[in-house]
């Protein structure tokens, strides 16, 4: 099978930002740009440098209290969520907890699709937990990325779990060492894609875009 890949740009530049989602989308299918690692005055003019690729691109905007760099309020976070949406990228990753009906509401009468995520950074719940959480998210959106931390190979199986209840558009594995695998065992499961990086990691287990290609070329 051929792996879909995402890269994972987290730039600090506008200028940067473009120059790498060109190097990217050569050789990957998507890329994910990580806008919480921009200044907050920086992100109109890189929305406006790369809006040509935007429907091969995952807007996010992930708070610090989420794994991510972006230091504002909410009410400014949600602001410029709203703007990002109405460059139409192929997805807008919304964290679960800032899904409330107004910015739903607000993002879906932009055409723009709604990646719904969840991710625990410390642990991975039962599979019970697991399957209730991923029945809420359905509720906000059919594309769904759901991410825990394996500290087991058992742990990065129940995440893998999910898969046998989902329909398409989940993207569901484990971070960390123990659950390195899941990022290239989700795409045999069902995942659209898996998120790499052009170098360095910018989550934990995670693979390079290379290493991806390499362990692709096996099959043939």
């Amino acid at each position: 099978m051929a792996y879909k890949t995402c890269v994972s740009i987290a730039e600090t530049t506008p200028a940067k930002v473009l120059s790498t989602l060109k190097k990217a989308l050569q050789k990957s299918d998507y890329a994910e740009i990580r806008f919480d690692f921009l200044a907050p005055k920086d992100i109109p003019m890189a929305l406006e440098l790369t809006k040509k690729y935007n429907k091969q691109c995952v807007f996010t905007l992930r708070p610090k209290n989420q794994g991510g760099k972006f230091q504002g309020t909410e009410k400014e976070r949600i602001s410029i969520l709203k703007l990002i949406a109405e460059y139409n990228p192929y997805f807008l990753d919304l964290e679960f907890s800032a899904a409330n009906k107004d910015l739903i509401e607000y993002i879906k009468k932009t055409k723009t699709q709604i990646l719904v995520s969840w991710h625990d950074f410390h642990g991975t719940p039962s599979v019970a937990t697991l399957s209730q959480k991923y029945q809420k998210m359905k509720k906000v959106s059919k594309n769904i990325k759901l991410v825990t931390t394996a500290k087991s190979i058992k742990d990065t199986a129940s995440v893998l779990s999910l898969y046998k209840k989902q329909g398409s558009g989940l993207i569901a594995f484990a971070m960390g060492d123990y659950g390195r695998i899941s990022r290239i065992l989700c795409l045999h499961l069902g995942a659209p894609y898996t998120y790499v990086s052009l170098g360095k990691p910018v989550a934990p287990g995670q693979f390079s875009l290379d290493e991806i290609k390499s362990l692709q070329s096996l099959q043939k």
